[in-house]
């Protein structure tokens, strides 16, 4: 656990000026097999500080790869030197960051660090599992990972604080042909927040996970292509995550907005059914801890949920302090900075579609003609809210039962559009957080959402 060598510094902080000062300690722990070869086995920790000085409107910002007292003294000065030239000679004049509510969250408990032979045994006990059981798959991959950034933060004005996000996940990938020779492979990942031992105690309680996951690609093994076109289809929770990060959530975050994004001009207006309402939330959803909970941001912000679609309309943004001035919106603790040596950027945290009313059955029945989409293999979107993700699992729906599997394919579209052909909405949440989001600097996110019905473009061979 990081010693606290930044808070005595708040004394230096420039009293003209806002200041953040940030220590972190960022590690990352794992082991890769494949077809049962020892092939990834690293450990790694990254430790630094840095400083970011605001004023009237410009930034200076400094970083050193040395976590000490003298460090810190020395980014401090860099800083804020920094930020008076480029007031100096950028000359904004914009006013003072609002202030913002004050307090400090201290880290209560240690973060557990389990030893490397541990992550290559439990991911030699999962492939070993595969291996004896499942003779016909053309390759295994087993992945035993966890990464953490644990931060110590002091500000002018807002919340000093002591946090660590930690999570520890095992990714299985199976994969096999087709009898025409086609490749295909699905892939599922274990686990959540928190340090490794919490999660891998006993291998046996992963087998009908992965049971589950050889019988689907056995099915996709045998299954057909979809019919290009526009289709209606009922995205599973993890679509509607991709589509709720990717293709909504990045056009809303408040630089974006700056930079021409769709969402700009679509404030107060209707995006999508009456029926779809998302949230980025903070720490909590729906009554329990969020799947990366997040509750003071690297500017010091106490984090709450940002409410971005409510009904059907685009309600808000994602926003850092000055974006939030600019806007007029209230800061909900999106600035967020993965490496010491980088400035915090507006991010997600766990950004779902909230749940309806529908149950998954039900919506199932209600399709004569259409495709039920469940799981995402990738996807890139730009800031028209346009968007393509692969689809990697799925079944033909025929006269409200469930067909044959689907091969890879592909659904795109515009987002704002798309979701206001959204009429069913599933009672029940799926999330998804074992991956990172590319905007700039690596980010760990949440997302999830529900069932939706709508109508997309779907590809064909």
């Amino acid at each position: 656990m990081l010693k606290d060598i930044i808070t005595p510094k708040k004394v230096i902080f420039a009293p003209d000026a806002h200041t953040e000062l940030r220590g972190q300690l960022s590690r990352s722990r794992g082991a890769t097999l494949v077809s049962g070869n020892l092939t990834g086995n690293s450990r790694t920790d990254i430790s630094g500080i840095s400083a970011r000085v605001y004023k009237n409107g410009t930034y200076g910002f400094a970083s050193m790869a040395e976590y000490s007292a003298d460090a810190a003294e020395s980014v401090l000065r860099a800083a804020t030197e920094n930020a008076d030239f480029m007031d100096r000679n950028v000359n904004k004049g914009r006013p003072a960051l609002p202030n913002v509510r004050c307090g400090v969250r201290v880290l209560e408990n240690d973060t557990p660090d389990a030893v490397q032979k541990l992550y290559i045994d439990f991911a030699r006990s999962i492939d070993d599992y595969i291996a004896s059981k499942y003779k016909n798959l053309a390759s295994r991959t087993v992945a035993a990972r966890e990464d953490s950034m644990e931060k110590l933060l002091c500000v002018s004005n807002g919340f000093d604080a002591h946090t660590c996000l930690q999570r520890s996940y095992i990714y299985v990938f199976l994969n096999a042909e087709t009898k025409n020779g086609v490749p295909v492979e699905l892939f599922k990942a274990f686990g959540g927040e928190g340090g490794f031992e919490a999660h891998f105690k006993k291998p046996e309680s992963f087998y009908a996970e992965i049971d589950a996951l050889y019988e689907r690609l056995m099915q996709k093994r045998e299954g057909i292509y979809a019919d290009a076109g526009e289709k209606t289809v009922i995205l599973g929770g993890m679509m509607t995550g991709m589509l709720a990060h990717e293709a909504v959530g990045h056009t809303v975050e408040a630089d974006l907005v700056l930079g021409g994004s769709v969402a700009g001009p679509n404030l107060g207006k209707q995006v999508a059914s009456e029926k779809v309402s998302l949230v980025d939330f903070a720490n909590t959803a729906f009554g329990k801890e969020a799947p990366l909970p997040i509750y003071v941001d690297d500017e010091g912000v106490e984090a709450v949920d940002a409410k971005i679609i409510e009904n059907g309309i685009l309600v808000g943004y994602m926003n850092n302090r000055e974006t939030a001035q600019r806007f007029d919106m209230q800061p909900c603790g999106n600035a967020r900075a993965w490496a010491f040596s980088d400035e915090p950027l507006i991010r997600m945290r766990n950004t779902a579609i909230l749940p309806g009313n529908d149950k998954l059955e039900d919506i199932i029945a209600s399709v004569d003609d259409g495709y039920y989409l469940i799981d995402s293999s990738n996807g890139q979107a730009d800031t028209t809210g346009e968007f393509m993700f692969g689809v990697s699992m799925g079944y033909e729906i025929k006269n409200g039962k469930l067909g044959r599997a689907l091969l890879d394919t592909t659904i795109s579209g515009v987002a704002f559009n798309m979701l206001k052909t959204v009429d069913m909405v599933s009672d029940e949440v799926s999330w998804s957080s074992s991956g990172f989001c590319g905007k700039k600097q690596p980010m760990p996110v949440g997302m999830g959402g529900p069932a939706l019905r709508c109508k997309v473009m779907i590809g064909g061979r």
